[in-house]
Formats: structure tokens, sequence, C-alpha cells
């Protein structure tokens, strides 16, 4: 098992902490249920999922521990403005703890239309506000921290040498690389807020009486570290998250949580999922490419299809999404469906015509090797699309149906698609529209959003030499403004 771990810069094999135990303590960063869950998070959940399947696979227990931020996220990084759940508690009329519960059950039910599995634990910061407040409390103690007058209780970097290591950005020059904003009385451009105060006239719905204040509340760093301390270990095997938080929330996880267990390292693997984009620009309401599981049902398309376009893309990458790459993704997941079920029928005859004995006697060496094929390439830093490219073999390759069934399964437990769930009612009919977007050849069809791809990320190289390959096989891809039209040649 290999991963790319942030903090070396490079693919490591990946071994726990205690290496003579199979457990792996996981933390991964969860949302702020302040609005609702979009697709950017589907597909770092999806990916975090992808991790977790292929970890139990290799044989390590898991112990996956995510949070749910209801309290004390600003809306910046730089320990200024609004809190978020006041924000959304105004925006949707509720209170803020109904708009928490609202927009929690909205990520649950996201995730659960998508394949992802749920975390073994979670947990809301507001439930763990007492080892918090102990954590900067006992911060304070040794020495770590200072009180801004009518601000809120900081955390002074300068006393990390290795602070900023993450990213491997200079600290003096936060302020600028990581929008850490200036604050009066801040001794540190890099200091962050780990308990802030209510100021005159907020009147805020989430504050709880410390120390300090007699109206506070937790700062947004402080409860990944708490909770992640107090339901896993001092020390994390894996700790994930997306790639913006790399130079300010989790720099400063790092720093608060080395000095409060004594400088032990707070975790050995961080893993990192990179953006995605929308028509190639970041997603935005204002741009009217803001997409939920619920606009994408809408618009016809099925869940599996999306998780199998966020697969065709490897998680350190950055991704484009366009409707045009769904509606490709979705022929192919219906594809892939209609295939497994036509094996799956064929298994279960074969399996009824043909003895024990005779079905023992089949050559398993070629199905062995496709399934080391596939996991030697899960297990190498979560390669996806090449492991996609496997399954796409085994449906093409002289296997038996019983083989190509058994492989299939074994495939999709580490890929999340549900196949063993899916019956017939699950295909669309045979005049159905999402089939009549083009007709392409299943090869085709994977070639077209890893295309899609390359032209989000300007490797225009590799999108001309697919351009190639489709001309060869009787297709003309014209590219215009928002999407590529497919026409067959005569």
């Amino acid at each position: 098992m290999k991963l790319y771990n942030t903090l070396s810069k490079k693919v490591e094999d990946f071994k726990p902490i205690h290496a003579d135990s199979n457990q792996v303590n996981m933390y991964a960063c969860g949302v702020t249920v302040y609005d609702y869950t979009h697709i950017g998070h589907l597909r770092k959940y999806v990916m975090d999922d992808i991790l977790v399947r292929v970890l139990r696979h290799a044989g390590y227990d898991v112990r996956h521990v995510q949070n749910v931020t209801d309290v004390g996220h600003l809306v910046s990084d730089d320990d200024e403005g609004e809190d978020k759940m006041e924000k959304g508690a105004r925006k949707y009329g509720q209170s803020a703890w109904d708009v928490a519960k609202k927009f929690e059950d909205y990520f649950f039910y996201s995730m659960d239309l998508m394949g992802v599995l749920r975390p073994t634990l979670s947990c809301r910061a507001t439930e763990h506000i007492q080892s918090q407040l102990e954590m900067v409390l006992d911060l304070e103690k040794k020495g770590y921290t200072y009180v801004i007058e009518g601000d809120g209780v900081y955390f002074d970097t300068s006393k990390l040498e290795t602070y900023g290591e993450l990213s491997g950005h200079d600290p003096r020059k936060a302020h600028r690389e990581t929008r850490l904003g200036e604050i009066e009385g801040k001794k540190n451009p890099s200091d962050f807020a780990l308990w802030k105060f209510e100021k005159p006239g907020e009147s805020r719905q989430m504050v709880w009486p410390s120390p300090w204040h007699p109206r506070s509340f937790p700062g947004w760093h402080i409860e990944c570290s708490a909770m992640s301390i107090e339901h896993l270990s001092p020390q994390l095997d894996i700790h994930t998250g997306g790639i913006d938080h790399v130079a300010v929330h989790h720099a400063n996880e790092i720093a608060q949580s080395e000095a409060f267990t004594g400088k032990k390292p707070f975790a050995k693997f961080w893993v990192h999922h990179n953006f995605l984009r929308v028509d190639g620009e970041k997603m935005s309401k204002s741009l009217g490419n803001f997409y939920t599981i619920d606009d994408i049902l809408q618009k016809g398309f099925k869940p599996a299809a999306l998780r199998l376009l966020f697969l065709s893309s490897h998680y350190r990458s950055e991704q484009n999404f366009t409707i045009q790459s769904l509606e490709a993704s979705q022929i192919a997941w219906y594809k892939l469906l209609q295939s497994y079920l036509i094996i799956k029928q064929k298994h279960e005859n074969e399996s009824k015509n043909s003895s024990s004995s005779q079905l023992a006697e089949q050559d398993d060496s070629e199905m062995k090797k496709l399934d080391r094929e596939f996991f030697s390439l899960v297990e190498n830093d979560l390669n996806t699309p090449e492991a996609l490219a496997v399954l796409w073999k085994v449906l093409k390759s002289d296997l038996s149906d019983t083989q190509k069934y058994r492989l299939l399964l074994e495939f999709d437990r580490v890929l999340g698609l549900g196949l063993v769930s899916m019956t017939e009612n699950d295909l669309p009919a045979v005049a159905a529209k999402e089939l009549a977007v083009v007709n392409l050849p299943i090869d085709l069809q994977t070639l077209f959003a890893e295309r899609e791809t390359a032209r989000s990320n300007k490797d225009f190289a590799k999108s001309d030499e697919i351009r190639l390959i489709f001309e060869k096989a009787g297709y003309q891809l014209v590219d215009k403004a928002n999407q590529t039209v497919i026409k067959q040649l005569n």
C-alpha cells in the first residue's frame, strides 16, 4: 500500500504508527453545515471512501472519525468576520441549531446516494465544547497562548520552530500566502485564534462561558484536534482534507496538537484532495454552476454515474466537471451495468448447469492476473483511472462469465458503484434519452471523459492525441465554447 504524503511531498509505503497492529486511525475533516453539500464536497468524500475501502481490502481495521463543523468556522481564514453558522441562520430564517441539523442531514443524504460508507464515528463540534476548552486551557498553562482583549485567545506560532512545514511556507509570510490578515494585538501574522469572544452587538446564538469571557466560542481549528485526539489517539495514522486546508487549517491543527501532546507528530500521513472545477471555473451560485446531488438527480443522472466520473480522475489532480462529461459517464455506467447484469445471468445459468468440480477446474491464472493488476493500481496511491481501465479489460476478456462476475464484485467492493444491489429496473428503457446522447463504444466513452479532464488541465498534447484516436475510429470532435460536439464520420 502506497500513499502520497503531503508532509514529505512524496509517495511512501504506508505503514501504521504501530507496525505490529493492523488498526488504522483515520480522521477526515467534515463539512461546515451552514448550507447545502455540493458536488465539490461529494468528490472529496467519495475519494475518502475509496481510501477507506482500499485499506480495509488490504486487511487493515480502519477506525474512521469525521467531524461535523457546526460552530466556530468564520467566513474567512483570518479569524475575522461572521461565523458561518450565524450566516446560514440569517439566510434561511432559522436558528443556527436548526440550520446545523438540516444541513447535516442533507450531507449524509448526499453521501448515502453516492455510495459513501458512513464513518465509524461522526462527531459534532458543539457536543465537544468541554474537551476543546480543556485543550486551550492546557495550551495556556504550557505558555503557548496569549489573550487579545475583546477578541480571543491566540496561539503563538513563534513557540514552534516547525510551524508551516506541511505547506513549506515561511510563517513570516503567512499573512500574504495564506490569507491570514492583520488583527490588532497579534504577535505574529501566522498566529491563530483558539477561542473567540462575542463582540458587543453581535448577540450570537452559539456561545458558552469560559474563563476569559462569559459569552465565547471555540475557533475552527481547535475542534479537529480535540475530537481526533479524544476519539482516536494523540497520533493519527492518516488525516485527510481538501488541498485548500494545507496552509492554514491543517498547519494550525499540527501546531496546537503537537504543543498539547509534547511535540509528538500529530499525523503520520496527510492525504489531500484537489479541487473540482465546474465548466473550468470555481463553483459559484452567481456563475450558475453550483450543483447539489438533487440538481444532478433532477437532470436525470444517476449518482453512480457521477461517482464513476469522479473515479476517472486521480484524487490529487484537479478535475473539471461538465454536464457533457457526466453524460458520457452515464453512458459508460449504463454500459457497465448492462454488461454486469448479462454476466450475472450467464453466471447463474453456468452455475446451474455445471457441477462444482467443473467450475473448480477452470483455469484461474488470467483471472488472478487481472485481480493483481487492479489491486496493485488502487493500492498505489489510489490510482482509480487506471484501475477502471482494468475493469473494462475484464469485460472484454475471454474469461468465463463466472470468473468475470467474481472479479466485478471484488473490484466493486473498492469502487463502491453498488453493482451487487442493481437490477434490470436500474437500466433505462432501450430508447432512453440518456443512451441517445451518443452511441460510443466503451473505450471511447472512457477516453472522452479523459479528454475533458485533459482540456481543463490545459494538457493539449493529450487532448490532441485522443482526438486522433477518435478520428481513426470514425468520429470527429468539434470543440466549441462550452462543449465538445461528437460527429460520426461517413
